[in-house]
Parts: C-alpha cells; structure tokens; sequence
C-alpha cells in the first residue's frame, strides 16, 4: 500500500497520478466505513456503500489544494464527506416520501460504554440538525464527534489530527454524546 500522506502531498502539488495511486491506496478502508454507515442505518436502505464511498470522492476531489497533514486527516475530511452525503441522500428521500420510514442510526454502536438509556435509533436529519446545533456551541467537540462516528475514527486518531492528547479527546467525546442524547431526547 502506497503512503497515503505522501499521495496526499504530492496530489496537493498537482500531481494527478498521485490520485490514481491514492484511490486504490484508501478505497477498501473507505468501503469498510461506508458499510459501517449503513449498517447503522434502517435496513431497506437504497444508497450502497459503493456509491457513498464514489459521492464522497466527488466531493473530495475540488478540495486538491486541501493543505493535507496526513493519512488521518484525509480520513477525518472523508467523514466529513460521507456525513454530508448521507445528510443530502435522506433530505432528497424525506422530499419524496414525507411520512415514509426514518433513516435511522444509532449512537451505541459507536461506543459499548452508552448508557442503556439512549434512544435506539436516531433520524438521521435530527442527528446533522443536533451536530449543527453543537456545531454553533462547541465546533471542536462537534468535529470529534463527526470524526468518531462517521469516519470510524480512533480517540488516538482524531488526536493526531486535532493535535490534541488522547485522554482530552476522550473527554470530549464523552460530553459531546452525553449532550447529543440530551438535546436528541428533549428536542421537540
């Protein structure tokens, strides 16, 4: 496997071969996470994870001038891609079908250590309408959260990429769900 943050760097240069050799270097782990969306999700889903991990691309590839650090970096950008595709796909699938089945996840399986208290399953919308939320408050917090859950990213990945200690990221991983299963339970 080629050295994803040297790919990176040289594409950034404006190298296109270097995103040839970037695509196969990360598409299995891309995949891996896709799935892992969806699995989350309700079970008649129609978005593959083929065609997530193919959207986010699109959406990835404008951003060549990204001043990328590294392999977790990407990554974390890659999540942040996916959220937003799947944010757009069940906005698109909300307007053609208003009361037809909820798109929905859940924030335990990102974490065994959840409270037995939290709801199953969130709406996908509430859940990008409570990250905003928590966005506008506390972006950092909001970002980990993006990275953990949508990028299946480790507490010592997402401080590589946040140039943060891992016990602060763990923390701030902690307070972040605990605040998105409060506003989630008691938003109206």
């Amino acid at each position: 496997m080629a050295d994803v943050t040297s790919l990176l760097r040289r594409w950034t240069l404006g190298e296109q071969d270097a995103l040839g050799a970037l695509v196969p270097a990360v598409y299995v782990e891309l995949r891996k996470l896709a799935r892992r969306e969806l699995r989350r999700e309700r079970g008649a889903h129609t978005l593959q994870a083929t065609a997530l991990v193919h959207e986010a691309f699109l959406r990835l590839v404008p951003q060549q001038n990204k001043d990328w650090q590294n392999r977790e970096h990407f990554f974390a950008v890659c999540a942040q891609l996916m959220r937003q595709v799947l944010v757009d796909h069940a906005r698109r699938r909300q307007a053609q079908k208003r009361d037809a089945g909820e798109l929905r996840i859940a924030l335990e399986d990102v974490d065994d250590r959840v409270p037995a208290s939290t709801p199953a399953g969130v709406d996908m919308l509430d859940l990008d309408r409570a990250l905003t939320a928590l966005g506008s408050i506390d972006a950092p917090r909001a970002r980990i959260v993006e990275m953990r859950y949508f990028g299946g990213m480790t507490v010592r990945e997402i401080g590589v990429v946040t140039h943060r200690p891992e016990w602060d990221v763990k923390k701030d991983w902690l307070l972040a769900k605990t605040w998105l299963r409060r506003y989630l339970t008691e938003a109206p």
